[in-house]
C-alpha cells in the first residue's frame, strides 16, 4: 500500500492551480471536468502519480468558499533550505504565515505558508527532522 493523494476543496480552481504550480513549483498532472456531477478535479505534484503522492484539488462548480473547520492540519513539503524557500515563495506572491526557523521544543527547521483557500502548508528543511 502507499499514499496516493490528499484531496482539498478549493473555491477557484485556476487560482489554486496557479498557486501550487507557480508559487510552490508543482506540475499540473491532470485535470478533468465532470459535468454531470458539476465538479472538476485537478491533480498537482512534483512527480508522476505512479511514483509520488500528489494533491487533488476539487472544485465544486459554484462554490467559492469553504469553512475549513479545525480538524485538518496541513500538508508538509520537504525543502532543501527553508529560509530560501520562504523568500522564493514571497517573491512569487505566496503568503508566509510562519517564517523559517527551528520548531519550538525541537531542532527541526520549519515554516508555514498558506494557499489561496487558507490551507496550511508546512515546509520542513531536509536533514533537520527528527525521526524519533
Amino acid at each position: 500500500m502507499r499514499v496516493l493523494h490528499t484531496m482539498i476543496r478549493v473555491g477557484s480552481l485556476d487560482r489554486s492551480i496557479k498557486f501550487y504550480t507557480d508559487v510552490l513549483g508543482m506540475k499540473l498532472l491532470r485535470r478533468k471536468d465532470y459535468p454531470d456531477g458539476k465538479f472538476t478535479l485537478a491533480f498537482v505534484g512534483y512527480g508522476p502519480e505512479t511514483e509520488q503522492a500528489v494533491i487533488e484539488l476539487t472544485y465544486n462548480w459554484g462554490t467559492e468558499k469553504y469553512d475549513l473547520g479545525n480538524a485538518f492540519g496541513h500538508v508538509a513539503l520537504e525543502v532543501d533550505d527553508t529560509y530560501k524557500a520562504c523568500e522564493e515563495i514571497k517573491k512569487r506572491g505566496g503568503k508566509v504565515t510562519r517564517e523559517a526557523g527551528p520548531m519550538k521544543h525541537g531542532s527541526t527547521v520549519i515554516a508555514f505558508v498558506e494557499d489561496p483557500d487558507g490551507y496550511k502548508i508546512e515546509l520542513i528543511q531536509k536533514g533537520t527532522q527528527s525521526t524519533k
